[in-house]
């Protein structure tokens, strides 16, 4: 028998409504002072009415004020008393119209203002914006100062002002369905998506009875996704797997799991890596990720090294709050820090997700003006690595109801999200939110929705350039403009396939290195192309041995200068890198043109590059007796200069190993 966590089931699916009052102390707490009647007729009544209430004929005492509704509808009061009942039952819509009808046909006055406050929240909760607006006005009207939650309906009166003229200018168009095979469970939530969209990442519960699994769908040649299958027996147990994250590569996996042996919280969250087809068995992200609390909803970035996070911990700004932690050189997981402001709040922040590009973050919130309950936001890292003010998508988006987490592909093209179905309510009864199915949802992403910076990526295999077969090889990418390390991810050792992802308008090094192999130097510039499409790209790896050489592809020289320019520093300081790992060879960097100009000019241009690059590796502790430079002009050119194209990679830099 499965064990399903109540705990789990709520806080990792969907924002549940939990109806814990029971109806006679709920009406008590609801019920309006009703004055007596002068028509005998109308006070019989509403004495029968009242009676019935005592006597908890809830059903019964509403059939005679519908009476007293019918004969006297000008008696105000009696349409309140029946609100209160039907709210206390459950039936939050028939409340609504009682409420409305009521405070239409009484007096302007503070003994009302919690009639006028449930209207408001009550129509509120139905997307009826202009009559909760109205009902919250009246409110301030009249309602005393010590009114309880009237902090609350000051916030909620600008949320019908937001969400009435976000709805006169929506953004995009309504997410939409997706259609079968998949949303054949229940409830399926939290999709996320690989960076090259194969694969479709859920959580799934195939009925209200199961506990939370977490399931992949492969997307096929024509763009639909295929049979949602369970993502490994090593992952999915007994207990409840869910609101999980994957890497843009696929080969790294986050999720929330609770009330498992050892654990630090009631959910704590698990990772589990990939090699060729086989899943590693799950290990607790530790203390410096979990706490004794809540911790769920992860978002990995790109190349699963960055984690953000949902958690309840003790210290936050709010109920649930936002927290990052990254992937230290030595393995572990850095302390978890909470995003602060302005990401969190003092509401419920949660359900991040960070964008493959890394610079744009979405996440949900109630701590905001928006269209009710929680809404999703975004919010963009600046130059400074601080977050910009989150703003708000927008209808459709965001509706009246809960909004649970968003996903946009890396390419910025389509959205992800899920959302309940929309159900009929049943006889007399507010259907409860945790009640209805939870379907997947698309949509295109319109302009204001995308992530500051689109991506595309990069992916292929590692060989040994002799043998051919597949290697584990480290593949890192620089950002040349600034240095700066950006994706770092690693080939899979059986397969050898590797996935990169890059943004828009950056200018990359790429390098893939394993032990005893060459450094291999790829170079990928997107700061004013405007093809920008995924590539794919094998790399073959030379080992490190007398007589193999490799181009250097991000060295970078001015027309006929030999002065290295300030983005050649990514490269020379990876070679460095390389020259101290192996302390015995010497190397000769080699120095070619393409064949414009005289041969004697370019050899002597040739020669002064290779001496650069061999001054600043002296200069940078690298022993000159190691080092050898050599211009060789146009001479061995591997293409013929019959373009810019050849002619372009007829220039270049060579390291030989001597």
């Amino acid at each position: 028998m499965r064990r399903i966590s109540v705990l789990g089931a709520v806080r990792l699916g969907m924002m549940c409504l939990l109806w814990l009052a029971s109806s006679e102390t709920a009406w008590s707490q609801l019920a309006p002072k009703v004055q007596t009647p002068t028509n005998t007729k109308a006070r019989s009544l509403l004495e029968k009415a009242q009676q019935q209430t005592k006597d908890r004929d809830f059903i019964k005492a509403i059939e005679t004020l519908n009476q007293l509704n019918e004969k006297f509808p000008s008696f105000g009061e009696a349409f309140l008393l029946k609100g209160s009942l039907l709210k206390a039952i459950g039936d939050n819509r028939g409340a609504l119209a009682a409420y409305r009808d009521g405070l239409s046909k009484v007096p302007l006055e503070a003994i009302h203002s919690s009639e006028y406050q449930l209207l408001g929240d009550l129509a509120l909760s139905y997307g009826e914006y202009q009559t909760a607006l109205e009902a919250y006005k009246q409110l301030m009207k009249v309602a005393p100062k010590t009114q309880r939650n009237l902090a609350k309906s000051q916030r909620q009166l600008l949320t019908c002002e937001f969400a009435l003229d976000a709805m006169k200018h929506p953004v995009g168009e309504a997410p939409v369905a997706m259609p079968s095979p998949l949303n054949s469970f229940k409830f399926q939530y939290f999709p996320a998506l690989t960076a090259d969209n194969r694969f479709l990442l859920f959580t799934g519960r195939p009925a209200a009875s199961s506990g939370e699994d977490l399931y992949v769908s492969r997307q096929n040649k024509d763009g639909t996704f295929g049979e949602p299958v369970p993502i490994s027996p090593a992952i999915n147990s007994s207990y409840n797997e869910g609101a999980g994250s994957i890497s843009g590569d696929g080969k790294t996996l986050v999720f929330a799991s609770c009330d498992r042996p050892r654990a630090i919280g009631n959910c704590d969250l698990y990772i589990s890596r990939r090699t060729g087809n086989n899943w590693s068995t799950p290990v607790n992200l530790g203390t410096n990720v979990n706490s004794t609390e809540w911790d769920s909803q992860p978002s990995l970035s790109a190349d699963g090294r960055t984690l953000y996070f949902t958690s309840t911990r003790r210290g936050g700004q709010g109920q649930e709050d936002i927290y990052v932690t990254t992937l230290q050189p030595d393995g572990n997981w850095s302390a978890a820090q909470n995003l602060g402001t302005p990401v969190n709040t003092t509401g419920k922040d949660m359900a991040p997700f960070i964008h493959a590009s890394g610079t744009t973050l979405y996440y949900v919130t109630d701590g905001l003006v928006g269209m009710g309950g929680l809404d999703v936001f975004r919010c963009e890292k600046t130059p400074a690595g601080t977050w910009s003010e989150p703003r708000n998508l927008g209808y459709p988006l965001n509706t009246f109801e809960n909004e649970a987490s968003l996903f946009v592909t890396s390419d910025n093209q389509k959205g992800f999200c899920s959302r309940s179905r929309a159900t009929e309510e049943p006889p007399g009864g507010y259907r409860l939110a945790r009640e209805r199915p939870v379907e997947l949802f698309s949509f295109s992403v319109p302009p204001p929705v995308k992530a500051r910076e689109t991506s595309t990526y990069t992916q292929g295999r590692v060989f040994d350039a002799n043998t051919k077969k597949p290697l584990k090889a480290e593949v890192k990418l620089y950002d040349l403009d600034t240095d700066v390390l950006t994706q770092f991810v690693t080939s899979d050792p059986e397969y050898g396939d590797y996935t990169v992802v890059l943004n828009e308008g950056h200018h990359y090094a790429m390098y893939a290195a394993a032990d005893k192999y060459l450094l291999k130097s790829l170079s990928f510039d997107y700061s004013s192309q405007h093809a920008f499409n995924p590539t794919a790209l094998d790399i073959y790896l030379e080992p490190v041995r007398s007589g193999r050489s490799v181009v250097l592809n991000n060295l970078f020289f001015d027309t006929n200068k030999y002065d290295l320019k300030p983005q050649s520093r990514t490269e020379l300081n990876r070679l460095i890198e390389f020259l101290r790992q192996y302390r015995d060879v010497q190397i000769e960097v080699s120095g070619y043109t393409d064949n414009v100009g005289t041969p004697e000019t370019n050899i002597q241009l040739s020669q002064r590059r290779a001496q650069s690059v061999v001054e600043y590796l002296s200069g940078h502790g690298i022993s000159v007796t190691r080092l050898r430079s050599k211009g060789y002009g146009e001479g061995h050119p591997l293409a013929a200069n019959d373009s810019e194209a050849h002619r372009q990679m007829n220039r270049r830099i060579e390291l030989h190993i001597l």
